[in-house]
């Protein structure tokens, strides 16, 4: 329909939970599909599995540095709690150490966008910072994660922003605060497209970072 813009980008999970996207696709983990792990919260057999795995995950420090394994852990527990109607439910399935505040946390990474997950997957993004990036909700949590890709940051900067954005100041503010610019990243371009960049701006009298904004709104527009 004529007016109506295009689709904001998805901020969180669109495909069904326990689905071993990511975890199965081998480009990203290396994994081939029939390896990946999928939780079907409707089936009592693997909703059995996904709780024994998330009662592994909340006791074993091994493999905590392991993003396939932290992914797997993290579908578990969405899993579960899909399956048994409440965090408080889905702790007392896995029992040991799984408590109500880490299901949580690890149910809302499983929740993420598909964008996000991918760098978590592939190691850009430490599953302890996607944690502090899932406490918040909508264009926040894409913003966060991206400048975590660009600046570099710290998981305790990723836990601070996340607790600022969440007491209501802007992703921007809260950035600031660490040092960081929001939508600042540093690009690498052919010599004859630097060049080019570079005279149009002159010519034009506008900053180099206006054209590149330009050309990339109408790139993506045409591709909506």
């Amino acid at each position: 329909m004529s007016g109506e813009g295009p689709d904001p980008p998805a901020t969180d999970r669109e495909s069904p939970v326990g689905a071993p996207v990511i975890r199965g696709d081998p480009s990203v983990t290396g994994q081939r599909p029939e390896e990946a792990v999928e939780f079907d919260p409707d089936d009592p057999k693997s909703l059995a599995t996904a709780a024994d795995v998330v009662g592994q995950f909340a006791a074993e420090t091994a493999g905590q540095t392991d993003t396939v394994y932290m992914l797997r852990g993290a579908a578990a527990c969405a899993a579960l709690v899909r399956g048994e109607g409440s965090y408080k439910a889905a702790a007392e399935r896995a029992g040991g150490g799984a408590t109500v505040a880490f299901i949580r946390k690890w149910s809302r990474v499983h929740d993420l966008p598909r964008s996000i997950r991918k760098h978590v997957a592939m190691g850009h993004i430490a599953p302890t910072a996607a944690k502090h990036i899932a406490r918040v909700s909508g264009e926040a949590r894409l913003q966060l994660a991206w400048a975590v890709l660009d600046a570099g940051m710290t998981v305790r900067q990723v836990r601070s922003v996340a607790s600022d954005i969440n007491d209501g100041v802007s992703v921007a503010d809260a950035l600031d605060r660490e040092g960081i610019t929001l939508g600042e990243l540093t690009v690498t371009l052919p010599p004859g497209t630097y060049e080019e960049l570079r005279r149009r701006a002159a010519l034009e009298d506008i900053e180099p970072d206006a054209i590149v904004a330009d050309t990339l709104d109408r790139r993506f527009d045409s591709g909506r």
